[in-house]
């Protein structure tokens, strides 16, 4: 479903802030795979989604997503294909717009723009029974602007915006990191059951390790812009922190260093 082919990107080239981010990445995913990804800081893995979606082009390799080329692709034309989710809670909705207003965006994004404006009773009633899924009251609140919505209402707002028409590819990028444990929770738990019961195909980003091998189906390591380690659902089953970690260092050949994927 998603084939990614030797793909590269060097940012600040011929500078001395040069840094290669992607260095010959090789990711080939099936229908219905979720992967969790970790890494060190700086291991390449917010740039492997930033490429997939389109925030630049590669400079080498090639990306396809149901079969079809989107290397050269811009952003907006590949967000028919691609629902997704970040870190920054504010980053999935407008601020000053309608919790409706944004969701009726959202359904639309990607296709032919029309002369039609508002939005009708049928998609009024095909949100309100969307929100009832996330089950925060939100169903009720359809002229609330996101702006007064907390950080994990608005992020579980915008997993529902981003996986509403069920997009080819669902990519997350640390999109709990932000919240506090007891929201995580609850919407990496939104996150596992919207993407089984729509059967999406999904990559997960996270720094806990906890996380990274409960969820999903399959766990990739990167490391300076690399994959070290991809770890298929039957032996991901049996592992345990201390196992990922030891895994780490013996491809890497260094120990992780980062607080929050060593205290998750």
């Amino acid at each position: 479903m998603l084939k990614i082919s030797n793909i590269s990107k060097t940012f600040e080239r011929g500078t001395l802030n040069e840094k290669k981010a992607l260095n010959g990445v090789n990711l080939h995913m099936k229908e219905q795979d979720f992967i969790t990804v970790i890494g060190g800081n700086g291991a390449g893995k917010s740039t492997l989604l930033n490429a997939i979606a389109g925030m630049f082009i590669t400079d080498e390799g090639k990306i396809e997503i149901d079969g079809n080329d989107v290397t050269k692709l811009p952003e907006y034309k590949r967000a028919k294909y691609i629902g997704r989710v970040f870190q920054d809670t504010k980053m999935g909705t407008a601020s000053d717009m309608t919790i409706e207003e944004n969701m009726a965006m959202a359904m639309r994004r990607g296709k032919s723009r029309t002369l039609r404006k508002g939005i009708t009773k049928s998609e009024r009633d095909f949100f309100r029974e969307h929100l009832k899924i996330l089950d925060l009251g939100l169903e009720d609140r359809l002229t609330t602007k996101t702006g007064l919505l907390s950080g994990g209402q608005r992020q579980a707002l915008t997993l529902l915006m981003a996986t509403m028409t069920k997009p080819k590819l669902l990519l997350l990028d640390e999109h709990t990191a932000a919240l506090d444990p007891k929201t995580a929770k609850k919407v990496l738990e939104l996150t596992d059951k919207i993407i089984t019961e729509d059967k999406l195909t999904a990559i997960m980003i996270t720094h806990n390790m906890r996380d990274a091998l409960k969820y999903g189906n399959r766990l990739i390591m990167l490391d300076s812009g690399k994959i070290i380690v991809d770890i298929p659902k039957e032996e991901k089953e049996n592992l345990k922190v201390s196992d990922l970690l030891a895994m780490f260092e013996k491809a890497s050949g260094d120990s992780i260093d980062n607080d929050r994927m060593l205290l998750g």
